[in-house]
């Protein structure tokens, strides 16, 4: 009796693969789950993975550690733009998680970019419907903004919405990310599936991915003028960054709105306070004040925008 050769057993075996397609990897217990297809895509992305069984477990109730994880790493969310003094850790904003798991740098990432999750929470609190439906759309914003349909979705459960949640609950709604049940309840204090996480999932990110941003608006006219930079040392380590500038009247401040890093310098964004509308100011250029603090081996300098005439910034270090 002939043999088959090795090679021509392993030529059979990826015929046989490329034939049946991705099926042959899907979820051994996924079949007629009413989100196989989105469950079978985010695998194929390498955004879901299952069990050592080959089992995604679709039932089973979705654990923060696990809902964060996918969120971040669904929207491709980092903190590469960020510097630190010291390098952050999960417990910096989460005491009740651990460092140097799985987890942590997703917990990192997801509080540097907002996803608004709660202090307290542990790695093995099951997400709530509502809390993850937050999380989701706040990484939705991440991506830029969008126009939704000036609409309100009832439901039978609205009373059960905890307070700062309906708003993301509803932009869900409206853009078919998530859906009621049968009976016209949303159910926010339910842990949520790893099916239904799967699913709001896969629409969120096909729905950043399709729907257009709303266009930046024309830039306004700067009115920050002949900005100045003190430095003075609070310690060894941190500077802290006075900046003055002429503004038109007293009624307008500014505030640091951002500070991004470029090799070895720290550029102070600013941005524009706002005069009361229900107060009268006497119009006279007049001085405003902001303050930030810097790690003193960079070197802060305003950002170009703000040399918009011939004054030159003056810095100086107090001694």
């Amino acid at each position: 009796m002939k043999t088959f050769k090795p090679v021509m057993m392993l030529a059979i075996v990826m015929a046989m693969l490329l034939t049946l397609g991705h099926s042959v990897y899907a979820f051994k217990d996924i079949k007629d789950d009413p989100n196989e297809q989105q469950i079978t895509s985010l695998k194929d992305r390498g955004i879901i993975n299952g069990n050592a069984k080959g089992k995604y477990n679709p039932s089973g109730k979705l654990t923060y550690a696990e809902g964060v994880t996918l969120i971040v790493k669904a929207f491709e969310l980092n903190i590469d733009h960020m510097r630190f003094i010291k390098e952050p850790l999960a417990t910096d904003y989460y005491p009740k998680l651990k460092n140097n798991e799985w987890y942590s740098q997703s917990f990192i990432i997801a509080h540097l970019n907002g996803l608004d999750i709660p202090q307290n929470v542990k790695a093995t609190d099951k997400m709530t419907r509502e809390q993850y439906a937050h999380s989701l759309f706040k990484a939705i914003t991440k991506k830029g903004e969008y126009a939704f349909i000036d609409l309100y979705k009832t439901f039978k459960d609205e009373d059960k919405v905890s307070t700062g949640y309906m708003d993301s609950i509803q932009k869900l709604l409206i853009s078919e990310i998530a859906s009621l049940d049968k009976k016209d309840f949303f159910k926010p204090n339910e842990p949520i599936t790893r099916s239904d996480a799967a699913g709001w999932l896969f629409n969120a990110v096909k729905f950043v991915k399709d729907t257009p941003t709303i266009p930046e608006p024309e830039p306004v006219p700067n009115l920050i003028y002949n900005p100045e930079l003190t430095v003075s040392s609070v310690n060894a380590d941190i500077n802290k960054v006075t900046i003055t500038a002429q503004v038109p009247h007293p009624g307008y401040g500014i505030k640091v709105s951002a500070v991004s890093f470029e090799d070895e310098q720290a550029l102070i964004h600013l941005e524009i306070i706002e005069p009361d509308p229900d107060r009268v100011y006497p119009q006279v250029i007049s001085n405003a004040q902001a303050i930030t603090y810097i790690d003193s081996k960079y070197k802060p300098v305003l950002a170009d925008k703000y040399m918009h005439d011939e004054t030159l910034l003056q810095t100086s270090i107090a001694q």
